[in-house]
């Protein structure tokens, strides 16, 4: 009966793939047929297919290889005593503290236990530091969930907005603001994410510089210093705004 299970296991499997079950035991079979010295067990029983992986070319989700990439190519130029990160990809912050110190700051706390990183409870629609404190921070792929309630924050279609000036407020003037958000035709995807245009992030920040935007568009392809009227073109991109909050406000 398990061997049937096993076999019944393998075929779902197989039928969502180009390779059929016969191939794949054809590749068992040859495998313990040069397996002389069976240093490990390998039986039938205990398989477990990894069958989507055969391609000529590593994919990738292009959101989240690039705009870490990105941040952290800027974060190198800004040079910063300590960076603050507010609910970005886990592996951004953990792999960054290994050159800078870094505090991570997410409404659901992730328990890490890494030299040079402090993990904290954090509302980012009230974030725990005083205005005009902040040199370095991110906030990526983050600000298109608040207020959706997708990870238990409360309902608020301007939780987006609120988010954004609480940013604006701890950033010290000359102080740097990494922002990453969805980009392209403008829409809510309830209760996934929002996805804004160029412009309706941009004239957010009006105290602030616009050092650089980068993008990934539509078909994956990443620019360095993008050419804003690129976001027309897609309907869910990845844009990356660098700011710095000007030293003086006229108005």
């Amino acid at each position: 009966m398990l061997i049937e299970k096993v076999i019944r296991k393998v075929k779902r499997v197989l039928t969502k793939t180009k390779i059929s079950s016969e191939d794949f035991r054809k590749d068992f079979d040859l495998f313990n047929s040069l397996d002389t010295q069976k240093k490990l067990a390998n039986r039938w029983n205990d398989i477990q297919p990894c069958l989507y992986d055969k391609t000529s070319l590593t994919p990738f989700d292009a959101h989240y290889i690039y705009h870490p990439a990105w941040a952290a190519r800027v974060i190198k130029k800004i040079n910063p005593e300590k960076h603050i990160d507010i609910s970005s990809s886990l592996h951004f912050s953990t792999m960054l503290s290994a050159f800078i110190p870094v505090e991570f700051y997410d409404y659901r706390p992730a328990k890490l236990n890494l030299s040079n990183l402090e993990s904290k409870q954090g509302d980012l629609n009230q974030l725990p530091f005083q205005t005009e404190s902040v040199t370095s921070i991110s906030c990526m792929h983050t600000i298109e969930h608040i207020g959706l309630g997708r990870y238990g924050d409360k309902i608020d279609p301007d939780g987006d907005l609120k988010a954004i000036a609480e940013l604006q407020r701890v950033v010290k003037k000359g102080g740097n603001l990494l922002l990453v958000t969805p980009l392209g035709r403008p829409e809510i995807r309830f209760n996934a994410h929002r996805i804004y245009s160029f412009e309706m992030i941009h004239h957010l920040f009006n105290d602030f510089e616009l050092k650089n935007f980068s993008f990934v568009d539509d078909l994956n392809n990443y620019v360095e210093d993008a050419n804003p009227s690129m976001v027309k073109n897609s309907s869910f991109g990845c844009g990356c705004f660098w700011y710095v909050k000007k030293q003086e406000v006229f108005s």
